[in-house]
């Protein structure tokens, strides 16, 4: 299986991805037909999904540190409850990563929930088709045409202010997710010189004679420069790390909150974290893995500096595309594996709480004898939080969202 995953890390290269996204948004900018609707909310909410990309380690995360077997499937990495570099206690079973006390504050103000042992339908070991399935909402990899925020956007009652705003990619390709038939807009760090007024303004009547598409999608992107310029982010050119560095995530987060957080802004959101695939040297209370998990920790805290006055409606939700090995490698890390945890985080969150039907760590309590057992889908984790946030209708969102899910209920009493 060894050889399989490096592989497949292997091939998990920009060039597929960035020409999937480039042709997505490309031509993504017609609004589909809609359908019915239940009535949405009176409160103003705000969607923030983050992809962590290369599939973390649930138990490194939130290590089950209660479990009795769960110090010897990890020699080497384990966290202790105790000592120096103790866990953060949440409940007296599971423990919190010492990389993450914004997190641990933000569960001590029942603003976070921890989801564990979660997992989408797909049970295959493949980096690109589990994103596929987790961004598509689709019920296998490889129908990719859209994805289920971009359907969520579409099926939100039309002129209705959260779907005419569309929904905001961050990153310079669009995330899968984001993609479809409702409008999209895109943002990313600046980091390349921004094109002059006169060049914009030369392009726009250049595409409105000979490509309306072309002219919508340069329009879409006006308004969002627009917008960040009012929010301040559109300074000089800035250098930093990239989306797999504390840095990054950091400033990733802060133009995603400044976006988002602004009155005039899109109300839904994606982006993604890279650098999650730990087969060497994944580290415990310090190392590699412990960086990336302090770099969320910082974006958490971003977003909810950034977005202040809007964070009492805010649910910011944090996935990956499957989980890692229950035991330790030989190269002290751990493989692709499938059951690992979700975040929800912001003042919209009904949180202090780990949601969990715990399957247990022993050897015949794993999945496939090696990986940590699902027990909660994460689609229905999903589910859970846009239909109360927005009042999308279960039948809207089996049918539409996540396709061909009818027989999976969305989580209840997720959302304050």
């Amino acid at each position: 299986m060894a050889d399989h995953d490096d592989d497949d890390c292997e091939r998990m290269t920009p060039s597929r991805r960035a020409i999937l996204g480039a042709a997505g948004a490309l031509f993504a900018w017609s609004f589909v037909p809609k359908f019915a609707y239940a009535a949405a909310g009176s409160r103003d909410p705000r969607f923030l999904l983050v992809i962590l990309r290369g599939a973390l380690d649930g138990l490194s995360a939130v290590p089950p540190i209660g479990d009795p077997a769960y110090a010897g499937l990890r020699e080497g990495i384990a966290l202790a409850k105790d000592g120096p570099e103790a866990a953060l206690p949440l409940d007296g079973f599971f423990y919190l990563h010492p990389a993450m006390p914004n997190l641990a504050r933000l569960y001590k103000q029942g603003q976070a929930t921890i989801v564990h042992a979660a997992a989408t339908g797909y049970r295959e070991r493949s980096h690109f088709d589990g994103q596929d399935v987790l961004e598509s909402g689709q019920p296998g990899a490889g129908r990719t045409e859209s994805g289920w925020l971009n359907r969520l956007i579409a099926n939100l009652p039309a002129g209705e202010d959260i779907s005419r705003k569309g929904v905001l990619g961050v990153g310079v390709v669009p995330p899968l997710v984001v993609r479809g038939g409702a409008p999209v807009l895109g943002w990313a760090p600046p980091r390349m010189a921004r094109a002059g007024s006169d060049l914009t303004m030369r392009l726009a009547d250049l595409y409105g004679q000979r490509d309306p598409g072309l002219a919508r999608a340069l329009a879409q992107a006006i308004e969002t420069e627009g917008l960040a310029q009012r929010r301040g982010m559109a300074g000089e050119q800035r250098g930093g790390g990239g989306p797999d560095t504390a840095d990054g995530m950091r400033r990733i987060a802060e133009g995603a909150a400044a976006l988002v957080g602004a009155d005039d802004g899109p109300r839904i959101a994606a982006l993604a974290f890279e650098g999650w695939d730990t087969h060497a040297n994944e580290g415990g209370a310090k190392g590699r893995l412990a960086n990336l998990l302090g770099g969320l920790d910082g974006a958490f805290a971003a977003f909810e500096q950034g977005m202040a006055s809007v964070w009492k409606n805010t649910v910011v939700m944090v996935a990956t595309e499957f989980g890692r090995t229950a035991a330790v490698n030989g190269t002290t890390g751990t493989d692709h594996g499938t059951g690992t945890v979700a975040f929800l985080v912001g003042g919209g969150v009904k949180g202090g709480r780990v949601v969990a039907d715990w399957p247990g760590l022993k050897s015949e309590q794993l999945y496939q004898n090696r990986d940590l057992k699902p027990t909660t889908d994460i689609r229905a984790v999903a589910k859970g939080v846009v239909s109360e946030l927005f009042g999308l209708s279960g039948p809207i969102l089996a049918e539409k969202v996540f396709p061909e899910t009818g027989d999976l209920k969305p989580v209840q009493g997720l959302v304050v």
